[in-house]
């Protein structure tokens, strides 16, 4: 619904979230850090799992994928954060700003089907073990995610096709990136129904994915209560990698989207550390979780740090 107010041709957006913050080089400077190490950690990651053929299996190519995913969710938006708080350049085109909402949106969305399709396969790993190399087979592990990748961006499409065609009345974004909630309230329009319309896709996506994600741990539970001390230990070790990266994701996003609708009232400073902490927190945790707690992956770190050791 429009409002009248009078419109204005923009060409690039201000960014104004960080405008508040007392210790601009001092925070970017920690945002940096985190950064690099996050990026550090998923392209070993990756790297690892490509050039070694014995870690070429479901599960490992599951983690390959979750660390594409979060180079591509933290690359969205930190090095704009960085680009305003240290180089103090606090402005972005009209196209970029539209490109990064996107990128940041269909990130989050893939971590949640990331996420999902991780803990469908430890499903099928703890239940099926002797079946699991036919039921999930690396092509068959390859195509899903394909899939879910094509499915997220045509989820993800929705917010440009909305957003593109709306007249603005400022350029200035209240947050700082150029997430969705942001670029709305820019146009002259009853931000409420905009609002409404990507709420009740936000709800659908995180409910589907963390649902199933519930179903498929009640799941493994009642195969667990079936198996043996010993078997018990390694399942509860297999999986608290994958219940410490969905905890790192999702607790963010239910206080996000959950608990404020719910009636929670944060202030711009708390939204912003809370946003912060959704992007950076799993990209930089993931990477490391699943190098310390698999132990083919760790066998790897250590023998590289081995081979320099003895090289010196």
């Amino acid at each position: 619904m429009p409002l009248q107010n009078a419109s204005i041709k923009v060409t690039e957006f201000i960014i104004g979230g960080f405008d508040t913050i007392n210790n601009p080089i001092e925070v970017g400077v920690v945002i940096l850090i985190v950064y690099i190490l996050a990026i550090i950690g998923n392209v070993s990651n990756i790297v690892f799992i490509i050039f070694d053929k014995r870690l070429h299996k479901p599960m490992y190519l599951l983690i390959c994928n979750l660390s594409v995913v979060d180079i591509l969710y933290t690359s969205s938006a930190s090095p704009t954060m960085i680009g305003v708080l240290l180089a103090g350049d606090k402005t972005i085109s009209y196209v970029s700003c539209f490109i990064q909402m996107f990128v940041v949106h269909f990130g989050s969305v893939m971590e949640m089907f990331a996420l999902t399709v991780m803990a469908f396969d430890r499903l099928i790993a703890i239940g099926y073990p002797l079946q699991y190399h036919s039921y999930l087979t690396n092509v068959r592990t390859i195509f899903l995610t394909f899939i879910l990748w094509i499915v997220a961006c045509c989820f993800m499409a929705v917010m440009p096709v909305v957003l593109v065609p709306l007249s603005h009345c400022k350029s200035r974004l209240k947050y700082f990136m150029c997430e969705y909630a942001a670029i709305v309230r820019t146009t002259c329009v009853d931000f409420s129904y905009y609002f409404n319309m990507i709420t009740i896709l936000s709800f659908f996506l995180m409910f589907f994915t963390f649902g199933f994600i519930c179903l498929s741990y009640l799941g493994i539970i009642f195969f667990v209560r079936l198996a043996s001390n010993n078997d018990k230990r390694k399942i509860g070790s297999t999986c608290l990698s994958h219940l410490i990266v969905v905890a790192c994701f999702y607790c963010p996003l239910f206080v996000q989207i959950v608990l404020t609708r719910a009636g929670l009232l944060l202030t711009l400073e708390e939204r912003h550390g809370l946003l912060i902490g959704a992007i950076l927190g799993p990209s930089l945790v993931n990477p490391f979780v699943y190098c310390l707690r698999t132990k083919e992956i760790k066998y790897k770190i250590f023998k590289i740090f081995q081979k320099v050791k003895t090289s010196e």
